[in-house]
């Protein structure tokens, strides 16, 4: 004599909320619910979840459906997606911020500098290096910003740096309240290399104070 042997097969059975569940627990959770489950090809990124984590399943979480049913899965990338750097430079402090969030991206520290410009950027940082539009940085990344203070009135002497190291004309602009342009490196056999060898603008003129000072400097030739 045999006994029947019966199966919930077919039944209707709740899916499961797997947001934010590793790869291995939705599995787990997914097999223990009765129901298969499916991988998707596309992939997000979330910073704040684990590699691989569930982004997103289909039918959504608490949806009515036979047991067996297939749930599939979109999932945490490993990497985060390369972006291009937007061109902050001014731009409004005040619209930064919504800038930044609309591509993924987070504001980081704010340094403030003599300029007349009040609260605008002047420069766009990623792990202190200054990058300009079009520069690939991983989602999520942390953006620095060189803002001015809105104190760039003052009137000053640009200083003679002409023959000078480059790393101490750098420090000599930023300590008289000016700010290091563009840096141009030339081929040249009369000064060493490293050598100041042009300023724009030149030592003496009145400027304001955050005004840029673009420097020629001689090019190592080893």
């Amino acid at each position: 004599m045999y006994l029947p042997m019966y199966t919930n097969h077919g039944e209707s059975v709740s899916v499961p909320d797997l947001s934010g569940y590793t790869f291995d627990e939705s599995i787990d959770i997914l097999d223990r619910a009765s129901l298969q489950y499916e991988v998707s090809l596309d992939s997000g990124f979330n910073t704040d979840l684990k590699p691989f984590a569930v982004l997103k399943q289909i039918p959504e979480a608490n949806a009515q459906v036979k047991s067996g049913k297939t749930v599939y899965l979109t999932l945490n990338a490993r990497n985060p997606p390369m972006l291009k750097m937007p061109n902050l430079v001014n731009t409004p402090l005040k619209n930064v911020q919504e800038i930044l969030a609309n591509m993924g991206l987070e504001r980081g520290d704010i340094v403030y500098v003599p300029d007349i410009g009040i609260n605008v950027v002047l420069e766009q940082k990623y792990r202190g290096v200054t990058v300009r539009e079009g520069f690939e940085i991983p989602k999520g990344a942390r953006i620095d910003l060189v803002v001015g203070d809105g104190l760039g009135n003052q009137i000053l002497a640009v200083p003679d740096l002409k023959g000078m190291d480059e790393v101490d004309a750098e420090f000599l602009i930023l300590g008289s309240s000016l700010r290091v342009g563009n840096k141009y490196y030339l081929d040249t056999d009369s000064v060493g290399a490293g050598k100041v060898l042009r300023q724009t603008p030149p030592a003496s003129v009145q400027v304001k104070t955050g005004e840029l000072i673009d420097l020629w400097i001689a090019k190592n030739n080893f």
